[in-house]
C-alpha cells in the first residue's frame, strides 16, 4: 500500500496547487535560514569583539558557514515540513479532489494548523538534538549516522504526514504505526536527495492522502 501511495503521489507534483504550495515553502524557508544565518553572523561578530579576538570577518563567516551547514542538515526537513503544514491543505484538498471526490473532508483550520507545525518542529528538534551524540558516534561506522537518522526520521515524519490528513477524516480509521514508518522512510529518503528534497513536503502530503484514503474510500 506504501508503494502504491508512493506511486500515486507522484503526478501531485506537478498540480497547480502543488507549485504554488512549493513557492511558498521555498520562500519561507529561506528567508528563515537568511535570517537565521545574519544572526548568527552577528552573534560570533559581538562576541569576537567583546572577547577582542583576532581573524576579523573572514572568520566570522567561515564560523557561520559551518553553523549554517550543521542547522541545514538539522533543521531543513523540520523547517520545510513545519512551513508546508501551515498550507498544506491546498494540496491535500487537489488531491482530494482530483481522486476522492466522493469522500467529505472535515476543516481543519488555521489554528490547528499553527499547533501542527509548531508541535511538528519541536518534536523533530527535541528528538534529533537527543540523537546528537549518538549521530557523531556512529560516524566511525561510514553508515550507522545515516542508518540511525534515517530510523528516527522516518517515524517523526510518518507521524507528521499522518497528522496532517487524519484530523480531515475522523471517520476513517488511522494509519498503522507500520505504515506511518514506511510512509515516513519514503519521504525521509527522498529528502536526502538533492533537488528532490525540495520537492519532498508536497510529495509527502500528497501520499499521506492516498495512504489514508486509498485504503477502502472507493467509490
Amino acid at each position: 500500500m506504501v508503494l502504491i501511495a508512493a506511486l500515486r503521489a507522484f503526478p501531485s507534483i506537478c498540480h497547480g496547487a502543488a507549485l504554488r504550495l512549493l513557492v511558498k515553502t521555498l520562500v519561507l524557508t529561506l528567508l528563515l535560514f537568511a535570517g537565521m544565518a545574519a544572526a548568527s553572523w552577528a552573534g560570533f561578530h559581538a562576541a569576537r569583539l567583546h572577547l577582542r579576538w583576532g581573524g576579523g570577518g573572514y572568520g566570522e563567516a567561515g564560523v557561520t558557514a559551518i553553523v549554517m551547514i550543521g542547522a541545514g542538515w538539522l533543521l531543513f526537513r523540520a523547517t520545510a515540513m513545519a512551513i508546508m503544514g501551515l498550507f498544506a491543505d491546498d494540496i491535500i484538498e487537489a488531491v482530494e479532489r482530483r481522486d476522492y471526490p466522493h469522500v467529505t473532508a472535515r476543516p481543519v483550520g488555521w489554528a490547528r494548523s499553527l499547533r501542527f507545525a509548531a508541535r511538528s518542529v519541536v518534536r523533530t528538534l527535541g528528538w534529533n538534538l537527543i540523537a546528537l551524540p549518538a549521530y557523531i558516534l556512529l560516524l566511525v561506522t561510514g553508515v550507522g549516522t545515516i542508518g540511525l537518522f534515517l530510523i528516527l526520521n522516518a517515524y517523526l515524519l510518518g507521524r507528521d504526514m499522518a497528522d496532517m490528513v487524519e484530523p480531515r477524516h475522523p471517520a476513517s480509521s488511522p494509519i498503522s504505526r507500520s505504515s506511518r514508518w514506511l510512509m515516513g522512510l519514503v519521504s525521509a529518503l527522498l529528502f536526502m536527495v538533492p533537488v528532490a528534497n525540495l520537492l519532498a513536503p508536497i510529495f509527502s502530503a500528497a501520499m499521506a492522502v492516498h495512504m489514508l484514503l486509498g485504503r477502502k474510500n472507493k467509490p
